[in-house]
């Protein structure tokens, strides 16, 4: 809405450009505004305040009284109908001979009371916080889970438990076992406190998995408890919230060689798990790392295999400076790692 004020300065301030040789209709468009306003404007004695917010209008001839919306929000939180939408409750209204009020009427009402969604035995959605952590060194953060490996009988499958380092993607653990039991992954994480000697460490080690019953399972929380393991789940059926464990899966049953067809036993099943993961953590260049091999990083070398790449390339942009238009390859590597970081710690590492 335009003051008053604005009002009598746009009149003058065309009344001068049309002085001053300009058209008034264009003069008129510079100020956004039509012609036919601009006389209104002139022809009222003072300046005026905008009535058309105060303007007084018609109720529409079909609007809902009181006494009907009460009636409507009283029905659709009856007990018969607390748990169906208008689509369904009008038409079981007409077929006892009662009509109230249109779905489209009914879900507009509903909405302006926020009942479309949440009546009945519906209950309204609970917002979970995001596990959000952070490794800036070796076994600060560890993930775990569970995948299915084929078993030689069609139908029948083993479970390979697996941990990988959040810092350096390196595998840590595993076993594989016929069954997802909680004891089985007290063993897993037992075992893997040893081979990384994390025994005596007085920085708390987190353990993040998703909600499955092995890893909410009495025994494996008294386990974490004695080695002063702090746990970590996802959110409830969110399975990105553990993505580097899945990807980590992904990156074994696609390696070649991968028996499809099954494990003709769980022996052969262990000798492959146990190939895999020496070769994910000593040859793997993961792309994750800038190319560094999990142990690579795991072990602290990142700096001294960055600079010796660093250095070849120098060499190579020298002896042929003309090929290269531009700086040589970034060799580099965050110092930080985040599992599931927030938007904004995200957009930071965009940036960087």
């Amino acid at each position: 809405m335009t003051s008053p004020e604005d009002r009598l300065l746009a009149v003058n301030f065309i009344a001068e450009a049309v002085s001053n040789g300009a058209r008034e209709i264009k003069a008129c468009e510079v100020l956004e505004i039509s012609q036919r306003t601009l006389h209104r404007w002139r022809s009222d004695k003072e300046p005026a305040q905008d009535q058309r917010p105060h303007a007084k209008r018609p109720e529409p001839k079909n609007k809902l009284s009181d006494h009907e919306r009460k009636k409507i929000i009283e029905v659709a939180n009856s007990t018969e109908f607390q748990s169906m939408p208008p689509s369904q409750i009008v038409p079981a209204l007409a077929d006892k001979g009662e009509y109230i009020a249109s779905e489209s009427t009914m879900y507009r009402v509903l909405k302006e009371k926020e009942m479309n969604k949440h009546r009945g035995a519906v209950k309204k959605a609970i917002k979970r916080a995001i596990s959000t952590h952070c490794a800036d060194g070796p076994n600060q953060v560890w993930m775990w889970d569970i995948t299915y490996l084929p078993a030689y009988v069609k139908g029948l499958y083993l479970y390979l438990y697996l941990i990988i380092d959040l810092f350096s993607r390196k595998v840590v653990g595993w076993e594989v076992w016929e069954k997802e039991s909680s004891e089985y992954a007290s063993q897993v994480v037992r075992k893997a406190i040893m081979a990384e000697n994390r025994t005596h460490d007085p920085q708390p080690l987190i353990l993040h998995s998703d909600n499955g019953s092995p890893m909410k399972g009495a025994t494996l929380l008294e386990t974490l408890y004695s080695l002063g393991i702090v746990p970590s789940n996802s959110r409830p059926r969110v399975s990105n919230d553990n993505a580097y464990a899945e990807s980590v899966f992904k990156t074994f049953k696609y390696r070649p060689g991968f028996p499809h067809k099954g494990f003709a036993t769980i022996d052969d099943a262990r000798s492959w798990v146990q190939k895999f993961s020496r070769w994910y953590n000593t040859q793997h260049h993961h792309s994750g790392l800038n190319f560094l091999t999990p142990n690579q990083r795991h072990d602290g070398l990142s700096d001294q295999i960055f600079a010796q790449r660093i250095a070849v390339y120098e060499a190579a942009k020298t002896m042929n400076p003309q090929r290269w238009s531009r700086s040589i390859r970034d060799w580099s590597i965050e110092d930080k790692v985040w599992l599931n970081p927030e938007k904004s710690q995200d957009k930071d590492l965009q940036i960087l």
